[in-house]
């Protein structure tokens, strides 16, 4: 019994100090540091993709441009990760003649699909601070509805005739929406 009550006292107070641990102050010397449009309100989940960053300069415009240009780097990544995942799921989970050449031809054609809708983002969050030595940081946040991408997808995969006789929009979605649910 005196066993069982340890490690019930010893669970407890490390839950305790995990929580004490979360809500401490930094140690001395230490400075927490809390950057502008980032945190869990920011991150990609099953409806959205988003993507944040920092650009800095001793121009503001320059400043902005460099935090867009690394944030949509970021987001294009992220959804091509995501799409080549949802085209090895449902190319395998479909019974195609060709296999290897669907698959190229299905990959291009929504790698295309995101280089146009990149362009439909939506900025979330735009900070800008000048820094002790006169320069611009901004903080930006952005984001792009899954779906749209979806219906886009299926727009230009149903116009493709080679591509059509294979593909099954529902099919496609519901692999989507699977890996889109992996980032909640």
């Amino acid at each position: 019994m005196l066993a069982v009550a340890a490690v019930f006292v010893i669970s407890s107070c490390g839950k305790k100090a995990i929580k004490q641990a979360a809500s401490e102050t930094p140690p001395t010397g230490e400075v927490e540091v809390k950057i502008l449009c980032s945190g869990t309100e920011f991150f990609s989940d099953d409806k959205t993709f988003r993507a944040n960053s920092v650009g800095e300069s001793g121009d503001h415009i320059i400043s902005k441009k460099k935090a867009m240009n690394n944030a949509m780097g970021d987001l294009a990544s992220s959804i091509n990760t995501t799409i080549k995942s949802v085209i090895d799921n449902y190319v395998s989970s479909r019974e195609v003649n060709n296999v290897e050449e669907f698959s190229e031809k299905f990959e291009g054609l929504t790698r295309q699909v995101v280089d146009q809708e990149i362009s439909g983002i939506k900025t979330i969050c735009e900070r800008t601070t000048r820094t002790p030595d006169g320069k611009y940081k901004t903080y930006l946040a952005i984001e792009m509805k899954s779906e749209a991408l979806v219906e886009s997808i299926n727009e230009r995969l149903s116009k493709e005739e080679q591509l059509k006789v294979d593909y099954d929009y529902l099919k496609f979605k519901e692999s989507f929406e699977k890996e889109m649910s992996k980032m909640n």
